[in-house]
C-alpha cells in the first residue's frame, strides 16, 4: 500500500476514533433535556438528537454519530442535533462529523456574534439574537428589562445543528410544534431554519409589547403633576435596554432579506416565501423600536424642560421673598447707623410708625408677586 493510502487509512481511523471519544465524553455527564428550562441544571451540552424522515420522527436520543450514520445509510431524511453552550472538546467531533467550517465553529462556541447568515460550501451558518423580557415590580434606574442570548444554526443537506447560548430561547416547544406539522417538516432542514427565525422574531414582538408598557408608564409619570421629580435614570435605563434590543433586531434584516430573495443551496425554494413573511414581521419590530427611541428622546427632553421650568419657578419664589425681606432690612439698616441727629429718632410714635410702614410695604409686595404668579 502506498504512503498516501496509509495516511488516508490512519486519518480515517483517527477521525472515527475522535468522534467516538467525543461521544463518550458527552455520555459521562447526565443528559438533561434543556428544551424545558425547568429541567435544568445543565448536563451534557447535547440537548437532543432526533432524525426525521418524510417529516416524521424516526428516532431520538442516543449517540449523534450513530444517528447520523443510520440516517445516511437510508439516504433520506435529516438529523436535528441541539446543543447548549458546548465546549471546544464537545463540539470538535460534531464539527468533524458534519464538516463544519472552522470559522463558523469558532463563532458558535464563543458566541457574542451579530445576527448574520454565511455560506460555506453546501453549509449555511446563521446567527440569531434571542431576547426575553425580564419581569420587575417597578422600573428603576438599574432595572434589567431585556435579556439576550443567541442561537446559531448550521444547515446542511441532511442535518441541522443548533447551538444555543443563554438560559432562554428554548427550542423544545418549537420542535414539538414542528413535529405536529409533518407536511412542513418534510421540506427538510430549511423548514427548521424558517421555524427558528419565525420563533425568534415573534419573541422580538412580544418583548417590544412588554417594553411599550414600561415606556407608557414613564410617559405617564413624566407628564403627571409632579413630573419634574421623576428620576431621569429610569428614562436612561429604558434607552440602554432599548439599545440592547435594537442590536438584536436591526442587524437581522439583511440576512433575512438574503434568505428570502437570493437562491441558497441549503434552503428549499418553497421555504423562501416563508422567509419573506418573517422579514415583514421583523420590519414591523424595527419600526417600533425606532418609534420607541424617538418617543424616549421626546420624553427625556420634556422632562428636562419640566426640570428647568420648576427651577425657574423656585428662583422666582426665592427672588420674591428676598425682595420682601429687603424692605425691613433696608429700614433697620438705616436706623441702625450711629448718628445723633436722625429724623424721628426720639419721637414717641416713631417705632410704631416704622413697623406699620414696613408691614404695609411687605404686604403690597406680597400681593403684587402673588398676583403675577411669582408666589
Amino acid at each position: 500500500m502506498s504512503m498516501a493510502g496509509n495516511l488516508r487509512k490512519v486519518t480515517g481511523l483517527g477521525r472515527v476514533g475522535g468522534l467516538r471519544k467525543v461521544a463518550r465524553l458527552a455520555r459521562r455527564r447526565p443528559r438533561v433535556d434543556l428544551s424545558h428550562p425547568a429541567r435544568s441544571p445543565l448536563g451534557s451540552s447535547v440537548v437532543n438528537c432526533v432524525t426525521y424522515r418524510d417529516g416524521v420522527r424516526t428516532s431520538a436520543g442516543g449517540d449523534p454519530v450513530d444517528a447520523v450514520e443510520r440516517m445516511r445509510k437510508r439516504g433520506t431524511g435529516f438529523v436535528w442535533l441541539g446543543l447548549h453552550e458546548p465546549t471546544d472538546q464537545e463540539f470538535a467531533g460534531i464539527a468533524e462529523l458534519f464538516d463544519l467550517h472552522p470559522l463558523a465553529v469558532e463563532d458558535a462556541i464563543e458566541a457574542h456574534q451579530r445576527p448574520k447568515a454565511e455560506r460555506y460550501g453546501e453549509t449555511l451558518f446563521a446567527v440569531f439574537k434571542t431576547v426575553c423580557y425580564v419581569e420587575h415590580e417597578e422600573l428603576t434606574a438599574t432595572s434589567e428589562v431585556v435579556n439576550t442570548g443567541e442561537i446559531m444554526v448550521f444547515l446542511g443537506p441532511d442535518f441541522v445543528v443548533t447551538v444555543r447560548h443563554g438560559r432562554h430561547g428554548s427550542l423544545g416547544p418549537l420542535r414539538e410544534e414542528l413535529e405536529s406539522d409533518p407536511e412542513q417538516l418534510a421540506k427538510g432542514p430549511s423548514a427548521v431554519l424558517h421555524a427558528i427565525a419565525d420563533h425568534v422574531v415573534d419573541d422580538f414582538l412580544t418583548v417590544i409589547d412588554a417594553v411599550q408598557e414600561n415606556i407608557d408608564q414613564v410617559e405617564t409619570d413624566v407628564f403627571a403633576e409632579n413630573g419634574a421629580r421623576v428620576d431621569p435614570g429610569r428614562i436612561y435605563q429604558l434607552k440602554r435596554e432599548l439599545l440592547e434590543l435594537k442590536r438584536a433586531v436591526v442587524p437581522l434584516g439583511r440576512p433575512l432579506e438574503e434568505l428570502a430573495t437570493r437562491p441558497v443551496r441549503a434552503v428549499d425554494p418553497e421555504i423562501q416565501a416563508y422567509f419573506r413573511d418573517v422579514a415583514d414581521h421583523l420590519l414591523r419590530a424595527t419600526e417600533q423600536i425606532a418609534a420607541f427611541d424617538e418617543l424616549l428622546n421626546s420624553i427625556l427632553q420634556a422632562h428636562l424642560a419640566q426640570v428647568t421650568v420648576a427651577q425657574n419657578e423656585d428662583m422666582r419664589k426665592i427672588t420674591a421673598w428676598a425682595a420682601i425681606v429687603a424692605v425691613p432690612t433696608m429700614v433697620c439698616g438705616v436706623y441702625g447707623m450711629n448718628f445723633d441727629h436722625m429724623p424721628e429718632l426720639r419721637w414717641r410714635y416713631g417705632y410704631g410708625l416704622v413697623i406699620g410702614v414696613i408691614s404695609l410695604a411687605c404686604l403690597a409686595l406680597y400681593r403684587g408677586f402673588r398676583r403675577n404668579g411669582w408666589l
